[in-house]
């Protein structure tokens, strides 16, 4: 199994002859879908979804209702491959099992909309990995590998430091990372290792094109 890290909330999956792309969006090189099965999203922000990132691939699309409406609009030529799921729903992505985790993007501040999204909990063989998209909701089961915000304009490094607590993986990947400068990024993992190694856990950051 590998999990290659991506621009920004973008992470590739690679198992057993099977490869899922979790949100290719405006940060994402655009080779981050080559060869692809299937591409999921967890929200129409345009960090998380872009609509040529989808016309370079011919894979499948996963994502909720609200975020295919918007690609009917934006791309209606990739519309036939898109799968509605649910949120809480099982599926099953090229022999991999998935499950959509939540229902709402986190609160950027009170008087904006709350946008709907639903992260992923992905099963490569022996190993889960959850992307929660832009939110805190815990997956509501063990997972191995959290693929934790690091930066965002509704985070505080607090709430990073308490989800990856609460989840309470051993492995930590930052991703959501194009928002802090590296200094930033430094202050963050400083944080994080004083409170996750005392549990057991990790956490990691991981440039570009680089695997966990």
């Amino acid at each position: 199994m590998r999990i290659t890290k991506f621009g920004h909330a973008c992470v590739r999956i690679e198992h057993d002859g099977t490869t899922v792309v979790l949100d290719p969006g405006g940060f994402t090189d655009v080779e981050a879908v080559d060869g692809a099965d299937a591409v999921l999203i967890t929200h129409e922000h345009f960090d998380h979804y872009a609509p040529d990132r989808l016309r370079a691939t011919d894979a499948r699309i996963f994502t909720i209702d609200a975020v295919a409406a918007k690609i009917r609009e934006d791309a209606p030529d990739v519309a036939e491959r898109i799968t509605v799921v649910a949120p809480g729903e099982a599926f099953d992505v090229g022999g991999l099992p998935v499950r959509a985790v939540g229902e709402k993007h986190a609160v950027i501040h009170p008087e904006f909309p709350q946008i709907f999204n639903s992260g992923y909990v992905l099963t490569a063989g022996d190993t889960k990995i959850y992307h929660p998209g832009d939110s805190l909701t815990e997956p509501g089961e063990d997972v191995d590998v959290l693929l934790v915000p690091s930066s965002a304009p509704w985070l505080k490094a607090s709430e990073a430091v308490e989800f990856a607590r609460a989840v309470k993986a051993p492995r930590n990947l930052a991703i959501h990372d194009r928002i802090y400068t590296e200094v930033a990024h430094g202050i963050l993992e400083q944080h994080m290792n004083a409170f996750l190694p005392k549990a057991g856990q990790e956490y990691l950051r991981r440039a570009d094109g680089a695997d966990l």
